[in-house]
C-alpha cells in the first residue's frame, strides 16, 4: 500500500483544485480519475455543448439575417466542421490540464475507476489501476452518470445518451428524444438547427420544474422552429429500418433514425463500494455530508454532484473553495442555474407555484421580453421576466428570466438574495441603457400582490 497525505478521488471540477492546493501546502496527492481529466463539464458536459450551442446559434442567426436587413444565400450546416470546432476545444482544454497535472511532484495522477478497498486504524485505503492507496483523508469527486430509464426494450437497440450523441461524426436524420429536460431541450434544439428533424417526448412536461408560463414559453419557442414535441412517455422501444422506434403510452409510434435518452442524472456513490467503508447514502444515492462536506465516515469528505448539494459545475468548483477556507460552510447557499436553450433560462429561488404555496406574503412582477428595448432592438423578443419578493420582509424570493441575457441577469437576483439585500435597493439603483438588466428596477417598481 502507497501512503499518502490525502486522496482525491475524481477529477472534476473540484477534485483538481482541491489536490492542487493540498500539493501546494507541500502535501503528497494521489488524484484517481475513471474516465477523462476535467470530469462531466469539460469532456461531456457544459463546455462541449456550450460550443455546439455556439455553432447553432450562428446558424439561426443567418437564417434570420434578412430580419436585420442582410441578405445571404441558402445557409447550410458542415456537421463535422461544427464537431470538429468543438472536440479542437476541448482537447485544447484537457490538455492544459494534463500538463499542468504533469508538472505538479507532488500529485499522483492514477488513471482507471477507484473504489474502497476498506479501512483500519484511521487509513482509508483506495484501490485503483491494480495498486492500493491509503490515507487518513480522502476526498471525493466522482460525480454522475446519465439515467438510463428502465423503458422496455431499450436495452436491445443502439440509443445515446449525451456522451454518445457528442462522439457523433454524421448529423442524425431525425432525433428522437427522450426526456424534456435541460439536457434533451438543449440537443433537441442545437440539431434542429443543425439540420436534423427532432421530434421530444416530453411525457413529464417540458421543463417540468418550472412555471407553466416558462413551461408554455419554452414549448412555443421550439415549436416555432420546427421541433416536434409529444406529451406521450416512452413505454417501449424497437429497432427498424433505418433506425428507432418508440411505443407511447398514448398510442402513438415516434420512429426516428437516432433516439437519445435524456431523463435526468444520477449520483456515482454506487461506484466506490462505499459499504467497504461503511459511507452513508441517502434514498437517491447521494453521499451524506454536513455542512463542510463531511461523510459519516470521519476522514472521507464528498464534494461536487455526488453530495446532493447542487448538480452543476459552478457548485462544484466552489465546493473546493468552500472546503479550503475554514471560515465557510455550504449551508444556505443560494444556486442560480441556467437552461442553455436560445434565448436561455435564469433561475434562482422560488418558483412562482412555490411562493404560493408557501403561506408567506408574496409580491411579483413578470414582463414579456417583447416589452424590453433591448430586445426589441436585437429582434430577440422571446420569453419572459419575473421576480418574486416577500412584502414583509423586502427579501427576493426568487427570479426567473427567459430571454436573452438571462442566464446572467439571475446572477444579480442570486447576488442580492445571497447578500441579504432588499429589493428596494435594487430598484433604486441606476441601470444602463439599453441593457435587460434595466428592467429589473422596472418590475421591482411594478410588483403586485399574489392572489
Amino acid at each position: 500500500m502507497k501512503r499518502y497525505d490525502a486522496i482525491v478521488m475524481g477529477a472534476g471540477q473540484a477534485g483538481p483544485g482541491v489536490a492542487g492546493a493540498f500539493a501546494a501546502d507541500g502535501q503528497q496527492v494521489a488524484l484517481t480519475e475513471a474516465d477523462q481529466l476535467g470530469g462531466t463539464c469539460l469532456n461531456h458536459g457544459c463546455r462541449p455543448t456550450k460550443a455546439l450551442r455556439a455553432s447553432a446559434r450562428i446558424a439561426h442567426l443567418a437564417r434570420r439575417a434578412g430580419d436585420y436587413g442582410v441578405r445571404t444565400g441558402d445557409v447550410t450546416v458542415d456537421f463535422t466542421a461544427v464537431m470538429g470546432r468543438m472536440h479542437t476545444m476541448i482537447d485544447d482544454m484537457r490538455a492544459r490540464i494534463q500538463d499542468w497535472l504533469a508538472g505538479e511532484e507532488r500529485i499522483d495522477v492514477y488513471g482507471g475507476p477507484s473504489a474502497f478497498d476498506g479501512s483500519s486504524d484511521g487509513v482509508h485505503r483506495v484501490r485503483v489501476d491494480g495498486q492500493v492507496l491509503g490515507s487518513d483523508r480522502v476526498y471525493i469527486d466522482v460525480g454522475a452518470r446519465a439515467s438510463v430509464p428502465p423503458i422496455d426494450g431499450l436495452d436491445t437497440v443502439d440509443h445515446l445518451t449525451e456522451v454518445e450523441l457528442l462522439a457523433l461524426t454524421d448529423l442524425p436524420p431525425h432525433l428522437v428524444v427522450v426526456g424534456g429536460g435541460y439536457i434533451g431541450l438543449e440537443f433537441g434544439q442545437m440539431f434542429r438547427r443543425f439540420g436534423s428533424q427532432v421530434t421530444i417526448l416530453a411525457g413529464g412536461g417540458v421543463a417540468a420544474r418550472e412555471d407553466a408560463d416558462v413551461s408554455e414559453a419554452l414549448t412555443g419557442i421550439l415549436t416555432a422552429e420546427g421541433v416536434e414535441i409529444t406529451g406521450g412517455r416512452a413505454v417501449g422501444v424497437r429497432a427498424v429500418a433505418g433506425g428507432v422506434a418508440v411505443d407511447t403510452d398514448d398510442g402513438d409510434e415516434i420512429a426516428g433514425s437516432h433516439l437519445l435518452v435524456a431523463t435526468g442524472r444520477v449520483p456515482n456513490g454506487d461506484r466506490v463500494n462505499a459499504g467497504a467503508v461503511g459511507l452513508a447514502l441517502d434514498a437517491d444515492g447521494y453521499l451524506q455530508i454536513n455542512g463542510r462536506f463531511e461523510t459519516s465516515v470521519p476522514g472521507i469528505w464528498a464534494l461536487g454532484d455526488v453530495n446532493g448539494h447542487g448538480a452543476f459545475t459552478h457548485t462544484a468548483y466552489q465546493d473546493a473553495q468552500i472546503l479550503l477556507d475554514e471560515s465557510r460552510t455550504v449551508d444556505g447557499r443560494i444556486t442560480a442555474y441556467a437552461m442553455f436553450t436560445d434565448p436561455p433560462l435564469g433561475r434562482v429561488g422560488w418558483t412562482e407555484a412555490q411562493a404560493r404555496s408557501s403561506g408567506r406574503s408574496v409580491l411579483m412582477a413578470t414582463l414579456p421580453m417583447s416589452s424590453v428595448s433591448r430586445a426589441v432592438l436585437d429582434s430577440e423578443t422571446d420569453g419572459l421576466m419575473k421576480i418574486l419578493v416577500d412584502a414583509d420582509s423586502e427579501e427576493f424570493l426568487g427570479a426567473t428570466f427567459l430571454g436573452m441575457h438571462g442566464d446572467d441577469l439571475a446572477q444579480i437576483i442570486g447576488t442580492a438574495i445571497q447578500s441579504g439585500i432588499r429589493y428596494p435597493q435594487v430598484r433604486d439603483a441606476l441601470p444602463i441603457h439599453p441593457t435587460v438588466a434595466e428592467f429589473i428596477p422596472t418590475l421591482l417598481g411594478s410588483l403586485e400582490p399574489v392572489e
